[in-house]
């Protein structure tokens, strides 16, 4: 099975790494905090690389240029709500959130949203004003409007996985840093890449990322070829998986950086800062896996034990 992307789409990727960098990456995001006008700057970013003309619906090469552009913001830490704006409905953004306690990235920026649940229960939402918190400093509350026609399950999809793909870019970046860490540090006398523990902690970590970029070329590929109960259901899987590697990859992280790891002054601990709305909105890794049991009970969670007809033992 031949997994590369078509070369258009790193093409675009490569394009997108060399803008959404120029704004200043993690730095950037730092400032945004504290001056958030300056967001501005990734909306026009963004429209020079032409993401609004991206067709994320109807066209697989156009939805993977998408997924890339997803995985560039998140290795950067693009302060801006990139998967949101990429499934606007008549040009309101379309978050996905609880209704029990709806949240919402960004929520402040100028512009009008959509909310729905992961069911396809749509709602109008007017976003509170800004919060000022460490982990998601982004994040608003939000109040719910009117009933709104409802979302295709094929959308609730699409947002799913292209917010996998952007945990997968943090990831990479996080991880990126902390090799370089453990080749240039030493400890009693030679670097800490040398150190055994620390081999097979990097080791698992750099699986457990290359297993999350797998999963999420076949399931971009699944929606758009075998679009159905069972795309969506994938797309679930593919948003669990990226959670429970972000938990791994994280630690890992944070285990060989040590105190510094935790300190604004290194990129890592602010892409993880940022990286925590998306593994915790709409909901948790635990109400995710929940919502996977009827598929297993259906036949439409395939797994390699699966028989002809789909059903999983």
């Amino acid at each position: 099975m031949r997994t590369t992307l078509p070369a258009d789409v790193v093409s675009y990727g490569d394009a997108a790494r060399s803008r959404l960098s120029r704004l200043g990456g993690a730095e950037f995001a730092l400032r945004c905090e504290t001056d958030r006008p300056l967001r501005d700057g990734a909306g026009e970013a963004l429209s020079d690389l032409g993401a609004s003309d991206l067709d994320v619906r109807s066209d697989l090469n156009q939805f993977l240029a998408a997924a890339q552009l997803c995985r560039v913001a998140g290795s950067v830490a693009l302060p801006w709500p990139l998967v949101e704006e990429l499934l606007a409905i008549d040009g309101a953004r379309l978050a996905l959130l609880d209704p029990m306690t709806p949240r919402i990235d960004h929520g402040d920026l100028a512009g009008s949203w959509v909310g729905s649940d992961l069911d396809g229960h749509a709602v109008a939402v007017r976003p509170g004003p800004p919060r000022t918190a460490k982990l998601g400093p982004f994040v608003v509350l939000a109040e719910l409007g009117e009933t709104a026609a409802r979302i295709s399950a094929a959308d609730v999809a699409r947002h799913q996985v292209l917010a996998s793909w952007r945990i997968l870019g943090t990831l990479e970046a996080a991880f990126g840093q902390v090799v370089e860490h453990v080749r240039a540090r030493t400890q009693f006398g030679q670097p800490l890449a040398e150190f055994q523990a620390v081999r097979f902690a990097i080791a698992d970590a750099n699986v457990a990322l290359r297993g999350l970029e797998e999963l999420a070329k076949f399931t971009s590929w699944r929606l758009a070829a075998a679009p159905g109960p069972r795309a969506a259901v994938d797309a679930t899987v593919l948003r669990l998986s990226a959670v429970d590697s972000a938990v791994r990859v994280l630690r890992t992280c944070h285990q060989m950086l040590g105190a510094v790891g935790f300190c604004n002054e290194h990129d890592v601990s602010v892409l993880d800062r940022h990286l925590q709305p998306l593994l915790r909105l709409p909901v948790s890794a635990e109400v995710l896996a929940a919502r996977l049991v009827p598929a297993v009970k259906s036949g439409d969670f395939e797994t390699l034990f699966s028989d002809a007809g789909g059903v999983a033992h």
